[in-house]
């Protein structure tokens, strides 16, 4: 069974300029699905499609038996959330009402977020640790604390898939580990799907360490050119012909930690 499935899609700005074409793939339940690819490669005007932002020129998006675009937005809200790459703080919400935002759909029109809603929203934030924040302005969060606010928000959604388009670009590297653990959470213990594109190829291997169910598809050029578990896919060959770079593939044990991890060596000319 899958929750949601592409057969044959692409997509272009223009007919003659496709920017991906022919992808196919399924996402299971209790899974994440990661797309990993160089810059410009497509990944997110795909992760855009399954959004529903791009129409797909040729193909169909089927979310739980129904075509994406017959969904209504409240179908959608209840079987798709999202947590962007990026974010523009505007006006100066709490972290609450920010929050409170992914029951949107839950709420009647011209009705306020009742106590429930609230109690989710509030759940939410504690299960990203940030238990105490919910008063705090979002205007003044910091890049790390922002982007687990968003994960809060989506959370609260309670929608079955979460799409994450590179979560972890602007953070350090304590902020990244906390949004890993986060996703392996709540893949391993909360039965999530995730469809996540990132540009750190490590990411997989720690996914995979942590027994978390995980495939990658290596996207280039607007196709696949490899779909399969992150030991399967992200090989030296592999790393040459997508990045054009010499890389080492290495294992370590720390602390009874085993993982494997990618060392970039150099550029190919």
């Amino acid at each position: 069974m899958s929750l949601l499935s592409l057969e044959n899609v692409s997509f272009g700005y223009r007919p003659q300029q496709m920017i991906f074409e022919n992808i196919s793939f399924d996402v299971r339940p209790g899974e994440i699905f990661c797309i990993i690819g160089p810059n410009g490669c497509g990944k997110t005007t795909l992760i855009d499609s399954i959004l529903g932002i791009n129409r797909p020129q040729s193909g169909r998006i089927v979310v739980s038996d129904t075509d994406l675009h017959q969904l209504k937005p409240r179908e959608f809200a209840q079987n798709i959330a999202y947590v962007p790459q990026s974010h523009t703080k505007t006006f100066p919400y709490t972290v609450l009402d920010i929050v409170v935002m992914g029951r949107t759909y839950a709420t009647k029109m011209f009705a306020s977020p009742n106590t429930s809603e609230r109690s989710r929203a509030m759940e939410s934030l504690e299960q990203v640790g940030l238990k105490g924040f919910e008063n705090r302005l979002y205007t003044e969060l910091s890049g790390g604390e922002l982007q687990l606010v968003l994960i809060a928000r989506a959370l609260a959604q309670e929608a079955q898939i979460l799409i994450m388009d590179e979560p972890t670009a602007h953070l350090d590297f304590r902020h990244e580990l906390m949004v890993m653990e986060i996703i392996s959470w709540l893949v391993k213990e909360k039965g999530l799907t995730i469809i996540m594109a990132t540009h750190f190829l490590n990411q997989a291997f720690y996914l995979e360490n942590e027994g978390v169910k995980i495939r990658v598809a290596l996207m280039n050029q607007g196709s696949f050119k490899a779909v399969g578990t992150p030991a399967e896919v992200l090989t030296k060959d592999n790393l040459k012909d997508v990045f054009k770079i010499m890389s080492s593939i290495g294992t370590t044990d720390e602390e009874g930690i085993n993982q494997r991890f990618i060392v970039p060596l150099k550029n190919i000319r």
